[in-house]
C-alpha cells in the first residue's frame, strides 16, 4: 500500500541541506514540509546574533542565495567590512552588507525577548518564504571543535578564521543539556509522516540538533521512514570538511561510515551511484545520483526520495 505523506520535515544544515530543503520546497505545498535547521553554528559578531545555516536555507528558498558561495545574498556588498578595516579591524567573518540587515532585526528583536522561532518565521514570510523554516532551538547551543593546535575553539573560528585547517580531535555542543526543542519544533516531528536527514554534516549539522531533547527520542520512537541523504560520496564530501572530519576522528570516508553514525536513528539511507557497491546492512536504501548542480537536480532528487518513500513498505 502507498503511503501519503501529509507532513513531512527535514533536518538541514549547510549548503546541501539548504538545496534540498529547497528542492522538497519547490514539490511540496507549505503546510506539507517543515524544514528545521541547525543553530550549533550560531553566534554574537559586533553585537549582532549571526544565525548562518537558518540564514542560508531562508535565502535559498527565498531565492536570493549567492549562486556561487551558496550562502549569503546574491549581488551583495561589502562597504561595511571595508569601513571597518579603516579602524584597524581584523574582518576574517564576511558580513554582506544586506545580510547585515538581516542580523541587525533579528539582534534587536531577541534583546526585545522575541524567541528565535518567532523571529525567523517574521523574516522569512517577509521575504516570502511560506515553508516554516525552524531553529532546532531558541536556547543558545555552540559547537566547540577541540583542535591539536589550537585547543578549543568556536565553531565559526575554526571554521572560518581557521578555514577548517585545523586538526580535529574532538567536539561537544555546549548548552545542549539544558536545552529543549521549541513547541514548534516538537509539534513538527510529532506529526510528520516521514523526516528526512538532509546530506548535511552529520558531526557539525545534524548533532548538535540530535544533541537537543527529544529530537533524538521522537526521532527513534517514530514508526515513520526515517531517511537520511548521504553528503559523502566517493570518499570525500560534497562541499566542507566533512569528508576531513571524519578521517580525523577515526572513521572511514564513506557512506557506509555516515549511515552507521546514524544507526538506529534512520531506517532508509540514500546514497549515490558512485557508491552503488558498497552494502549498507539494516536500512532500506535508495541508490541514485545525489549531485545537485542546479535547481533542476534539487528538484529531480527530492522526488525521487518522496517517490521512494511512498513506494516502501516501512516497519
Amino acid at each position: 500500500m502507498a503511503l501519503s505523506l501529509e507532513h513531512v520535515v527535514v533536518l538541514a544544515g549547510g549548503v546541501g541541506g539548504a538545496k534540498l530543503a529547497d528542492g522538497l520546497a519547490r514539490i511540496l505545498p507549505p503546510e506539507k514540509l517543515t524544514v528545521i535547521v541547525n543553530t550549533g553554528d550560531d553566534f554574537w559578531h559586533y553585537g549582532m546574533r549571526i544565525c548562518p545555516d537558518l540564514d542560508t536555507v531562508m535565502y535559498t528558498l527565498a531565492g536570493v542565495v549567492d549562486p556561487a558561495n551558496g550562502w549569503g545574498v546574491a549581488g551583495d556588498t561589502t562597504a561595511t567590512l571595508e569601513a571597518l578595516k579603516r579602524y584597524g579591524e581584523d574582518v576574517w567573518f564576511r558580513l554582506g552588507d544586506q545580510d547585515i540587515a538581516t542580523h541587525l532585526l533579528r539582534s534587536e528583536a531577541l534583546r526585545n525577548g522575541e524567541r528565535l522561532t518567532e523571529v525567523m518565521l517574521r523574516l522569512q514570510n517577509r521575504l516570502g518564504v511560506l515553508h516554516p523554516i525552524l531553529p532546532m532551538t531558541d536556547a543558545a547551543v555552540e559547537t566547540m571543535i577541540d583542535t591539536v593546535e589550537y585547543g578549543e575553539l568556536p565553531f565559526q573560528t575554526y571554521f572560518v578564521r581557521y578555514r577548517w585547517q585545523p586538526t580535529m580531535k574532538g567536539l561537544r555542543y555546549a548548552g545542549s543539556e539544558n536545552a529543549e526543542a521549541s513547541p514548534e519544533v516538537t509539534a513538527a516531528l510529532e506529526n510528520a509522516d516521514a523526516i528526512i536527514i538532509a546530506p548535511s554534516n552529520p558531526w557539525l549539522s545534524l548533532a548538535p540538533m540530535l544533541s537537543v531533547k527529544p529530537f533524538s527520542e521522537l526521532l527513534i520512537e517514530k514508526h515513520i521512514p526515517r531517511v537520511a541523504v548521504s553528503p559523502i560520496v566517493a570518499g570525500t564530501a560534497v562541499k566542507g570538511p566533512a569528508a576531513k572530519l571524519m578521517a580525523e576522528l577515526g572513521y572511514d570516508v564513506t557512506a557506509r561510515a555516515v549511515a552507521e553514525y546514524y544507526g538506529a536513528l534512520i531506517n532508509g539511507f540514500v546514497y549515490d551511484l558512485q557508491d552503488s557497491s558498497l552494502i549498507i546492512e539494516d536500512k532500506k536504501t535508495f541508490v541514485t545520483n545525489t549531485i545537485m548542480q542546479n535547481q533542476i537536480d534539487r528538484e529531480h532528487l527530492a522526488q525521487l526520495i518522496l517517490r521512494w518513500i511512498t513506494s516502501e513498505v516501512w516497519d
